[in-house]
């Protein structure tokens, strides 16, 4: 039976940026279907003790921005790391990737422009018109998407996931939950394909 990976994300997440082209080629490699799940990563902090990037420490900021280097290197991803509109309010442009996907629509193209309109382009994704570019950009009736991520019921959607990362134990993004065991980190890709390729049982707290 195929796998199947939740995976939690949030737009304005440099580290989702860097690792989405490699979870989906991991997924694409062994037959398994990732579900995209928007999260508030506040709330995740929050439950985690994690704090806001300007909260932390100056040691693990410096070290922040070779990690970044680091990756984008070997991802071979463009990327500013400082870029202008980063942090920004990533709430509209995560309902927008909730309201494709709980419409039976393909959201991961246009969540990678999302992503790289961060990291890559200088782009506001906190500015609707920003979103409406890109998911016109994508194929999407975009006035018909900004309006189903306005309900209620899609707010619902995203404190759903956020509600079932922290039950899963995945304090950050990416988070890939994979038959209920998290792996958390773009850099734990490694640890989630030897998962997938083994076929051994989940692992769970001691």
């Amino acid at each position: 039976m195929a796998a199947t990976i939740d995976y939690f994300v949030t737009s304005v997440s440099p580290w989702t940026y860097l690792g989405h082209d490699a979870a989906r080629a991991l997924a694409a490699k062994h037959g398994a279907t990732l579900v995209p799940r928007p999260v508030n990563l506040g709330e995740m902090f929050g439950a985690s003790g994690q704090v806001a990037l300007g909260e932390r420490p100056a040691v693990r900021q410096r070290y922040r921005f070779i990690e970044l280097q680091r990756y984008a290197e070997m991802r071979g991803k463009k990327m500013n790391f400082k870029p202008k509109h980063f942090p920004t309010n990533p709430a509209l442009a995560d309902h927008t990737i909730c309201a494709i996907a709980a419409d039976g629509g393909d959201p991961f193209d246009y969540m990678g422009s999302v992503f790289a309109a961060v990291w890559a382009d200088e782009m506001d994704v906190a500015d609707e018109a920003t979103l409406t570019a890109l998911l016109a950009k994508s194929g999407f009736d975009a006035d018909a998407v900004i309006a189903r991520a306005k309900t209620d019921e899609i707010a619902a959607i995203r404190a759903q996931n956020t509600a079932d990362a922290i039950a899963a134990d995945a304090t950050g993004v990416p988070s890939f939950v994979l038959n209920g065991e998290p792996f958390w980190g773009q850099d734990r890709l490694d640890a989630l394909d030897h998962a997938l390729a083994s076929g051994r049982g989940p692992y769970g707290p001691l």
